[in-house]
């Protein structure tokens, strides 16, 4: 199968599950939009010199992330004014008030926090796995989901166990 071939079949299997990836992170549709179509081009580009395509999913999801983390690094100058609602939630009809809550307080977490919850828990990656996906030590992934998931409770309070267990498991 050619390349072309494989990489258009990959973007129609995994491009919703990559923008869903991305929303979490960066907490906007169009960022999220942008962050995608940033990875599927490098993945694109990258598809020829690549020796063995079995983990195209696992290394996707690596390029969503780093992407995310760089793009965050190149704006720290920029400075953004934050505020209590963050400027889009999702629409999607089916969505419970638990979710949209616990995605408005993931949108406050620190970046490499948030991008270390979102591996771990959503898409239920172990340490070690995170860890590669984000070039850091297995200690770095454990004090981040610790520091995040501690920027969480500060956040939802006392129901925090409950909904983020509801979030974390896709219900």
């Amino acid at each position: 199968m050619s390349w072309d071939a494989e990489f258009t079949r990959h973007f129609d299997r995994c491009a919703d599950s990559m923008r869903f990836t991305a929303y979490l992170l960066c907490g906007n549709h169009h960022e999220a939009e942008d962050l995608v179509q940033s990875a599927f081009l490098k993945l694109y580009l990258a598809g020829p010199r690549m020796a063995h395509r079995e983990g195209l999913d696992a290394y996707l999801r690596q390029i969503v992330v780093r992407t995310f983390l760089a793009e965050r690094r190149r704006m720290r100058w920029k400075r953004e004014k934050l505020t209590d609602t963050p400027p889009e939630l999702p629409t999607a009809g089916a969505l419970s008030e638990d979710r949209l809550v616990v995605w408005q307080a993931l949108s406050a977490v620190p970046a490499k926090q948030r991008a270390t919850l979102v591996l771990r828990y959503w898409h239920d990656l172990g340490v070690e796995e995170t860890a590669a996906a984000l070039r850091c030590s297995v200690g770095t992934v454990k004090s981040n989901t610790n520091r995040g998931l501690k920027a969480l409770r500060q956040r939802l309070g006392p129901e925090f166990g409950a909904l983020w267990q509801e979030v974390s498991r896709g219900a």
